[in-house]
Formats: structure tokens, C-alpha cells, sequence
């Protein structure tokens, strides 16, 4: 039987299933009561909004693996979330009852660490921060830097394959795997937990799961690559003038600084105005059109004197018009928080679409030319809130929006360019529920086929959060 996420009739199974779940896991670990089950019925955002027949949170992979297996069974869909800080509404439920939300909350172990091969063992329902400080307990990083970093779980860091700020040095989420625990559509566990850095025996199968949103199996516990943690880390702000100087000052740091910059950071005049409107954050120079975050990190002494040369040579050549350094932890956490209120000065200032792109880097002053004047004469009171990760090419293209404003015909505008840019419609964000029409539509026939190969081949009952990433079968296929 194919699970439908559409299909709202009433299944007298119900009952069945939510006996056969209490016997999968304690019982009080199934919730069915609406107010105990609200927390999951919606995304971070509430955008998206679902009614599931119930919220269950296992243990063990072996529970994992009943509960998956007993869904199957019934006929019913499985919706997997960890810490539900996601953008696109990938761990969002949908309205038929048919789905259970798989919470993989009450696995949380950090298994363990090793130092000296620089790993970390930890269970997919352990938070970000959580895993970040207790490799930090061993003088070791993991970098993998996020907002919502102190909620968001390593399942599903794992599961969308999530960027952040330090992608310029250390990748994506998918760079730090080694080896996963991954339970599959039929209740299967694959244990993979390998600690080795080479691995050809086959192919990588784990590769397979991470970015998948949960639709070809759920993550329960993971190996990740661990950094040594530098000892010196240097923080500046400086004003450009325009995206083609900000890849200029790019390339000057990349050279002058090498693989000790950790982040650099674009970030409009427009957008850090609206910080400072609705903040309350002092912006510590003039207001500029363009303004980069800019951080390295580094083993040995000298990193500052080395910045410091970086900013005077770009001041003289015309790369940056200003710039100021952080002299002390406060002032970089001042620096910081520019960058991280963003989004919160955006949500007071009003309604807006998000578009988390990704182009080459060398087209992003093309792509903004040619965006910008795309939405601004299709949507000519349209306010820009532009910023990201522009080391890595990844930009947050949002768009503040007078009422009445087709947020589908905006997507398509943005999304065209960015096609025709040979970008990405998901950055970073993932494609969830959220871009499922926009990835359709901006995908190759080919890109497409193989995508629903995988699924098919994986997931052939569609039991695995149907209607995410691709759109679910139809009901009886």
C-alpha cells in the first residue's frame, strides 16, 4: 500500500497502530493528546501546519526501527524532526493524520570522542551546541556553525546537509561525516559507524542519507570529523563599496590570510540599517552600501598583524573604504551580532519572500545586477534585505514585499536568474516542503528521474516524509 500525503480519510487502523507503537517504545513516549502534540504541528516559522495522529519518541535504534517498521505496515507515513529549526518545512507533518512525527529528540548521547583520531560518536538527537562543547572539553572543534545552533539536533544538521558560517573553511555539514546509523523505509538498520578517513570498499552509501530531509532514511547516530581548535581568532568589519570590491577583498584575503579564514560575510547597507533601526545595534562606522564580515582563525601568533596588513592594503588599493578590528571578545560579539540579527530586523520590518541561493562566486555581482532590477520592475515598492555567506556563494536573497504580493511568480522571478546563473535554489536551507514546485521546475528531466530512482529504490512504499524534497505518488501507485 502506497502512502499518500493527501489522504484524509479516516482509517479505522489507527487505533491499531498507536497500540503497536506504546508497544515499540514506552507508552507515555507516544503522544496523542493536541496539546502535548501542538509543538510539532508546525515549522520554526509557521508556515506549514499538520495534524498528525500522533508524536512518537523513541530511545534506541531499535525502537527506531520498530516504529518505522510498524508504520510501514499500517499504511502510514513517517515525518522524522529533530530540533524543527528548519526553513523549508521538511519536519512538518501534513493535515491528513496519516503521518506519525518520528521525534528523535531522547536520543541525545555524545557515545564518545577520541582525541588523538579526532572523532565524535553522538546519537542524531543531540544538539549542536551540546556536541560543539563537549569536543570542545578536548581542545577540538566542530565546525559546523549555525543561528540556531543551541536547538538544532545532528540528525537533522546531518539530515539537510546544513551550512553556516564556517563553509569557506571547513564544508558542508556532508564534509565532517565519517560514518552514520541510519534506519531505513522497511525498518532495516544499516550500522556504519566507521572512524576512517579513507574508505573505498564499495560505494559511500552514507552520502546517500545526508541532505536527504529524512525521505530515503533517518539518521540515529553519526561519526563526525572533529578540527583542532585554533588559539588565535581575529574579527573585522569593513565597508565596500560594491559586490565587486567585496570579491576583491575576497580574493586579497584568501591570498594574504590562506586557509585561516573562517568566515566572510556580505551583507548590504540596506539590510544593516534595518539592524539598527530595530536592534538596537551600533553599526561602529558610517553607513556604506556594502559592509563584509570578515574572521580567521589560526595555531600560531601573528594572525592579527597579518589582518591588519590585509586592511591596510585594501584601504590603499580601494577593496574597502573603512574597517575596524575587534579588539576584545565583546567587541567581536558586537560584530557578530550585526550580522546575526539580520533576520529579526527583517520580520519587524515586514512580510518577505527568502530565496537561499547559491551562484558561482565569480557571478554574484552579475546575478544582484540582474535580480535586483528583475523584482524592482516587476515589484516596484519592493524593499531588498540581501546578505550571506558570500565566500562560499551562497547569498540570502530576501525580498520585503507590499501586500497582495504573488510570492510563487517572485520565487519563479528570483529563481530563473539564478538557473540561468548556474546557481542553486537551496544553499543551505534544503528543499523540504517549501521549494518542492521550484526544485521541479528548475531541475533537468535527467536530475529528476534519478532522484525518484533513488526514492523508488529506498522508499518504494513512500512511507519516509512523503511530499518533501519530491512530490509524493499518487494515491494506489
Amino acid at each position: 500500500m502506497t502512502v499518500s500525503a493527501t489522504d484524509a480519510r479516516p482509517d479505522p487502523g489507527a487505533a491499531a497502530l498507536l497500540a503497536t507503537l506504546r508497544g515499540c517504545v514506552d507508552a507515555p513516549d507516544v503522544l496523542v493528546d493536541p496539546v502535548d502534540v501542538e509543538p510539532w504541528c508546525h515549522d520554526w516559522r509557521r508556515q506549514f501546519h499538520g495534524r498528525p495522529l500522533c508524536v512518537v519518541l523513541p530511545r534506541t535504534v531499535e525502537a527506531v526501527a520498530a516504529v518505522v517498521r510498524a508504520c510501514g505496515q499500517a499504511g502510514y507515513a513517517v515525518v522524522p524532526v529533530g530540533g524543527n529549526t528548519g526553513l523549508s518545512g521538511g519536519a512538518t507533518p501534513d493535515a491528513s493524520g496519516r503521518d506519525v512525527v518520528l521525534s528523535l529528540a531522547r536520543m541525545q548521547a555524545v557515545r564518545r570522542i577520541d582525541p588523538v583520531g579526532e572523532t565524535m560518536e553522538v546519537e542524531a538527537g543531540c544538539v549542536l551546541r551540546t556536541a560543539q562543547d563537549a569536543a570542545a572539553e578536548h581542545d577540538l572543534l566542530l565546525p559546523v556553525s549555525l543561528a540556531a545552533e543551541g536547538s538544532a539536533c545532528i540528525g537533522g544538521v546531518l539530515a539537510t546537509n546544513a551550512g553556516g558560517t564556517n563553509v569557506l573553511r571547513y564544508g558542508m555539514a556532508r564534509s565532517r561525516v565519517l560514518g552514520l546509523e541510519v534506519v531505513l523505509a522497511d525498518g532495516q538498520v544499516v550500522r556504519g559507524l566507521r572512524a576512517l578517513r579513507k574508505d573505498n570498499a564499495g560505494y559511500d552509501w552514507k552520502q546517500w542519507f545526508v541532505g536527504s530531509e529524512g525521505t530515503l532514511g533517518i539518521v540515529t547516530a553519526a561519526v563526525l570529523q572533529l578540527a583542532p581548535r585554533p588559539k588565535h581568532r581575529v574579527t573585522a568589519l569593513l565597508a565596500v563599496a560594491s559586490p565587486e570590491a567585496a570579491l576583491a577583498l575576497l580574493r586579497r584575503a584568501r591570498r594574504d590570510l590562506g586557509d585561516t579564514l573562517d568566515a566572510f560575510e556580505l551583507m548590504s547597507g540596506a539590510a544593516l540599517g534595518r539592524v539598527v533601526q530595530h536592534c538596537e545595534r551600533v553599526l561602529p562606522m558610517p553607513a556604506a552600501a556594502w559592509f563584509v564580515l570578515l574572521e580567521a582563525a589560526a595555531f600560531l601568533p601573528g594572525l592579527r598583524d597579518a589582518t591588519e596588513a590585509l586592511l591596510e592594503a585594501a584601504l590603499e588599493h580601494g577593496d574597502a573604504t573603512d574597517g575596524v578590528i575587534a579588539e576584545s571578545a565583546r567587541q567581536e560579539a558586537d560584530l557578530w551580532a550585526l550580522r546575526e540579527s539580520i533576520t529579526e530586523a527583517e520580520a519587524r520590518e515586514g512580510r518577505s519572500y527568502k530565496h537561499d541561493v547559491s551562484v558561482p562566486i565569480a557571478s554574484i555581482p552579475a546575478f544582484l545586477q540582474a535580480a535586483d532590477a528583475a523584482v524592482v520592475q516587476a515589484l516596484p515598492q519592493a524593499r531588498l534585505n540581501v546578505f550571506g555567506h558570500v565566500g562560499d556563494g551562497n547569498l540570502h536573497y530576501n525580498v520585503i514585499v507590499p501586500p497582495g504580493t504573488d510570492g510563487a511568480a517572485l520565487n519563479a522571478l528570483v529563481h530563473d536568474i539564478v538557473v540561468r546563473f548556474g546557481g542553486s535554489i537551496s544553499a543551505e536551507h534544503g528543499i523540504g516542503q517549501y521549494r518542492v514546485g521550484e526544485l521541479a521546475r528548475s531541475k533537468s528531466a535527467a536530475e529528476l528521474d534519478l532522484a525518484r530512482r533513488i526514492k523508488q529504490a529506498l522508499d518504494p512504499q513512500g512511507v519516509l516524509n512523503p511530499g518533501k524534497v519530491l512530490p509524493a505518488p499518487p494515491h494506489g501507485a
